[in-house]
């Protein structure tokens, strides 16, 4: 079973109804992949569940959307961070998802900016960033 960390923008996607992004979620959901979690990776969901300008055209209420975080949270194994890498990512704020990524032998960085995390100085050949597309797609063909 391959470890992921799931960036926060791929969960926004799966509550606005994204068909790959929901398939990631529902897979980690079903045991398909061990999604990853980290202080700051869940302080950073907390604060975009939090927005609701984010979820006007989605088709869960706050309520559901909070439980599915839930549900999802419950499936992640916690990772603890003790050396901060600092790929130096386009976005600082995405560094933490490599340095999670890297602290818990995930296989994949899961997120839809691929540009922006992909963009790091300091390179981990074996964390792969992809898309919730590509993840899916090569894990069912």
């Amino acid at each position: 079973m391959s470890r992921i960390v799931v960036d926060t923008n791929v969960f926004i996607g799966a509550c606005l109804g994204a068909g790959a992004a929901n398939e990631v979620i529902a897979s980690c959901l079903e045991g398909k992949f061990t999604p990853l979690m980290g202080h700051a990776l869940f302080a950073e969901y907390e604060d975009v569940l939090s927005r609701a300008s984010l979820f006007a055209n989605s088709r869960l209420n706050a309520a559901e959307r909070d439980e599915l975080f839930d549900i999802f949270s419950a499936h992640c194994e916690w990772i603890r961070v003790y050396y901060q890498w600092r790929p130096n990512l386009r976005d600082e704020a995405d560094n933490h998802l490599m340095e999670l990524a890297v602290a818990g032998n995930a296989r994949y960085v899961v997120t839809r900016n691929i540009r922006d995390i992909a963009s790091g100085e300091l390179l981990f050949p074996q964390v792969r960033i992809v898309t919730p597309a590509q993840l899916f797609k090569e894990h069912v063909e």
